[in-house]
């Protein structure tokens, strides 16, 4: 195979439930591609979430080396790697890097709180893209973008604070912390015996990108006002693009773009989203003696709209501010069999993320005009039907289904000079995939089962309340 003009980059898209390896070149055409799953999270005690070993360290190494030995190319021609991880997450390490106690999950009830010294040999506290980071090039930087939640960050300025109030609230001093870069910028160069470990060239650029949500953004080719975007993974919400940081508010937060100096607002969203499709499947499989996601999305287009009265509440993992919310199936009458379920916990999310993203446009002043959407569920042509109606406007994917690993590949084509620009990367790498309009019948019947989960669900939240 003769390598284009510009040469590749490898993409690293380093998410909640796999680590996924793209190596794509500068028209966005992916030449090899391997996803290494994650270990289940470790729940040492109640509301600690922790990931197991050096699982991140080990799933990057597992898929990278998986990718290169499906490469057909020369990996000389390989120019960088783009480092996509998940966001408010906190490694805490020894003096030389190692991790001194296992890394704290997003889903980790000490994230919102000050850091708090656990282990006597913690040095350096960072997020997972900066304890990655050092891992591949030894050295001690973190990408801006992906430094969210209880940091010293001045958001509106991508630095760390310089206000000493802001490091006594986070339980953090200057010298625990990373030097920040933003994205496009390198992270430094891999190390000579990283690069042996993976198969790559020594001495190539790392590019840091930004939080995985905003890298999923640039690699869905995310722009205008009125476009949103809908994740469909373990946390599934909206956005879209941002010119500033806002004030608080409880509809909509300010989050990081991936590119440097911009923004996306995004609304509130559904912890454990696509996490509950797959725990569904996992039961019905087990039960059944295997069962595919695809076998429940052709048995759920033979269920009517409303899922024969089926209502989720999608709380398999409460927000921190209501911790008694609870997950939970209503309206029960004994016709209802599997499909009917896995109908209503896709409805339910459509329904949830739509009301949502309908509260932080009301705040933003902008209409919806498109959806699109990325993330495992947006393989379904029955999920994208579903949103399409119930959002109420033309619903697209990427072409290339990791919108977060082709993000990450942006973000290195740009870093390593394969594009000019932010723009030029993302008109010559990101494409549309599967397009689906509004069907009006489906809109009109989704208006009424709307209005039975405003009535249900707010009923389900407050039973186990107290």
């Amino acid at each position: 195979m003769s390598a284009p003009a510009a040469g590749y980059v490898v993409a690293i898209d380093n998410g909640s439930q796999s680590t996924k390896v793209l190596i794509v070149d500068g028209d966005g055409t992916v030449h090899a591609s391997a996803r290494v799953a994650l270990r289940p999270y470790s729940s040492p005690a109640p509301g600690r979430w922790e990931h197991p070993d050096d699982d991140l360290w080990d799933s990057i190494v597992a898929a990278t080396r998986a990718a290169m030995a499906d490469f057909a190319g020369d990996p000389a021609e390989i120019r960088g790697i783009g480092l996509c991880t998940i966001r408010f997450c906190r490694a805490v390490l020894r003096a030389d890097g190692s991790l001194a106690q296992p890394v704290m999950s997003w889903m980790d009830e000490r994230l919102p709180r000050a850091y708090e010294r656990e282990s006597d040999d913690a040095v350096y506290v960072t997020t997972s893209s900066g304890y990655l980071g050092h891992r591949l090039t030894g050295a001690r930087k973190d990408a801006a973008g992906n430094v969210q939640g209880t940091w010293p960050i001045d958001t509106a300025r991508w630095t760390w604070s310089t206000d000493a109030a802001e490091y006594a609230r986070t339980g953090m001093d200057p010298g625990m912390l990373f030097e920040l870069v933003a994205p496009g910028e390198p992270l430094g160069a891999l190390s000579a015996e990283v690069a042996a470990l993976l198969g790559l060239p020594a001495g190539i650029p790392v590019i840091a990108t930004s939080n995985d949500k905003a890298v999923e953004a640039l690699g869905a080719g995310l722009r205008g006002e009125g476009e949103g975007l809908l994740s469909l993974g373990t946390y599934v919400a909206t956005m879209t693009p941002g010119d500033r940081p806002l004030p608080p508010h409880p509809d909509v937060w300010t989050n990081f773009s991936s590119v440097p100096g911009g923004y996306l607002y995004e609304s509130s969203g559904v912890r454990r989203g696509m996490w509950t499709v797959s725990w569904f499947r996992d039961l019905v499989s087990a039960a059944a003696g295997g069962v595919s996601e695809d076998e429940l999305n052709r048995g759920a287009e033979d269920v009517p709209v409303g899922a024969g009265g089926l209502v989720a509440a999608l709380d398999w993992l409460a927000p921190t501010d209501e911790p008694w919310r609870r997950g939970a199936l209503v309206g029960f009458d004994g016709t209802q069999g599997r499909f009917h379920v896995y109908r209503a916990i896709l409805e339910a999310l459509a329904l949830e993320t739509e009301a949502a993203d309908a509260r932080a446009r009301r705040v933003l002043g902008r209409e919806r005009r498109s959806l699109v959407v990325t993330g495992g569920g947006s393989g379904s042509t029955l999920m994208l039907r579903i949103l399409a109606a119930v959002y109420d406007v033309p619903v697209h994917t990427p072409q290339v289904n990791d919108a977060a690993g082709m993000g990450a590949a942006i973000c290195a084509a740009v870093g390593t000079g394969i594009h000019a620009s932010w723009e030029d990367a993302v008109d010559a790498m990101v494409r549309i995939g599967v397009e689906v309009q509004p069907d009006p019948a489906l809109v009109s019947a989704y208006a009424a089962v709307r209005e039975t989960y405003e009535r249900v669900i707010p009923r389900v939240r407050t039973l186990f309340k107290d």
